[in-house]
């Protein structure tokens, strides 16, 4: 299994990196079109402000590498954003892969929302044996909206996408890698997905 984790300057890459060790895989941090292309699963993180990110993927030709890519793709937290069309955060324009828009979380709303909070409404083998109403761990500003292709949500304020699918793209919202026995449980799920999902 090659699992490779994008590195674009704008992730919590170790503690990924470290989730994966435990279920004994080594991910390959890298930047190299050629090596990310020939892995069989690829981790899309973001740590960080929307615009400088993308602003990072432009200036390693990653913004148009990505798109293209075949294998089963997980985006985390900001990089599950800036797989949608367009984030608020900046006014920047996303990679386009989800139909879906970032917007900010309302001032009624303590913002960040830091911590625990559940997911429901799952679809697809990305959560096989995780339970509805299942918490994870979320450190987010923004939101991505509801669209066709929600395959978990969250509700904080307002009920929003916390995790997406199109074809072999995956996105959460929630830090799979921090979520304990059961966030484990999504990466080792994520391995095993074909490109069907």
């Amino acid at each position: 299994m090659k699992l490779v984790i994008i590195d674009y300057g704008a992730g919590n890459i170790k503690s990924i990196q470290f989730a994966f060790r435990r279920l004994g895989v080594d991910a390959i941090l890298s930047n190299n079109p050629e090596e990310i292309k020939s892995a069989d699963k690829v981790i899309f993180p973001g740590v960080g402000e929307a615009s400088s990110a993308m602003k990072m993927l432009k200036e390693s030709g990653l913004d148009s590498l990505i798109p293209t890519l075949k294998q089963p793709v997980l985006g985390i937290c900001l990089g599950m954003q800036l797989l949608c069309k367009h984030t608020e955060e900046g006014n920047t324009v996303g990679l386009g892969i989800f139909q879906t828009n970032v917007k900010r979380f309302s001032n009624n709303v303590k913002v960040p929302q830091m911590g625990w909070n559940v997911i429901k409404e799952l679809k697809t083998d990305l959560f096989k044996g995780i339970n509805e109403n299942e918490y994870m761990y979320l450190v987010h500003s923004y939101y991505a909206e509801h669209c066709d292709e929600s395959i978990a949500k969250t509700d904080y304020g307002i009920n929003y996408a916390s995790a997406l699918q199109h074809n072999n793209f995956y996105g959460v919202q929630f830090h799979p890698e921090k979520s304990g026995n059961e966030g484990a449980k999504i990466l080792k799920n994520f391995l095993k997905l074909d490109v069907k999902g």
